[in-house]
């Protein structure tokens, strides 16, 4: 139920970004002391939070690590930043702890048809970037590129315990490669035939992952993902 809930929320949030005029951002002007935090962005054992907070104007947008209940600024995350995220409002990114309050996974638009999803592992009171292969690499040997025409992109994580969790990645791409789907095997599907010989292609993954020393996890078990109606999602 929980995981239930956290994905729903998340995706309801991206969908109703998405759906908004094109360009649309959700903007917060922050005051200069205002750390706001994210949502689900209070650990669970509430000793820290992760807190938005960027200059006037929306510039120099960064997540912090903050001790609580004090709201005192402890560190910055890595690779949340002005490079690669679409909106300043604290409640467009959502976190999802691990049981522990060790680790945490951190969803956010990057642009207005996809969500990136960075994981952190908190370390004498520092957050470091967890490093690891995205499913889609794993399925097809490479990382998506410029090339690639990427329509939705939402990837979840649910903790099965303190160092274990379940990667999901969900995406549609359009391609006018007829094969595309078909070297992709049971993790693909053609979700639409579209004029002029383009195809709608629906992946969709899952994996047990475990955490690995140096900051990093390792995939133990991936497996095709549920697919759905492309107008569903």
């Amino acid at each position: 139920m929980q995981l239930r809930h956290a994905i729903s929320i998340l995706v309801a949030a991206f969908v109703a970004c998405a759906a908004s005029p094109a360009g649309a951002t959700a903007e917060y002007d922050y005051g200069a002391d205002e750390y706001v935090i994210i949502d689900g962005g209070l650990s669970r054992d509430t000793k820290i939070s992760l807190a938005a907070h960027a200059d006037s104007g929306g510039g120099n947008f960064h997540v912090w690590l903050m001790a609580e209940p004090a709201h005192r600024r402890i560190a910055m995350l890595d690779a949340i930043g002005d490079d690669n995220n679409l909106d300043t409002k604290a409640n467009a990114y959502h976190a999802e702890w691990s049981p522990d309050s060790r680790h945490v996974a951190v969803w956010f638009r990057r642009d207005r048809h996809e969500l990136q999803l960075n994981l952190y592992s908190i370390d004498k009171d520092r957050p470091h970037l967890i490093a690891g292969s995205s499913l889609f690499r794993d399925v097809t040997g490479r990382d998506l590129g410029n090339g690639d025409d990427i329509r939705r992109s939402i990837p979840s994580v649910e903790w099965r315990s303190a160092k274990r969790f379940v990667l999901r990645e969900r995406m549609l791409l359009m391609t006018a490669d007829a094969g595309f789907a078909r070297r992709l095997g049971r993790f693909a599907r053609i979700a639409e035939r579209h004029d002029g010989g383009r195809f709608l292609v629906e992946f969709s993954a899952e994996a047990d992952c475990v955490l690995a020393v140096g900051h990093r996890y390792r995939i133990a078990d991936l497996r095709p993902g549920p697919f759905s109606d492309a107008d569903g999602w």
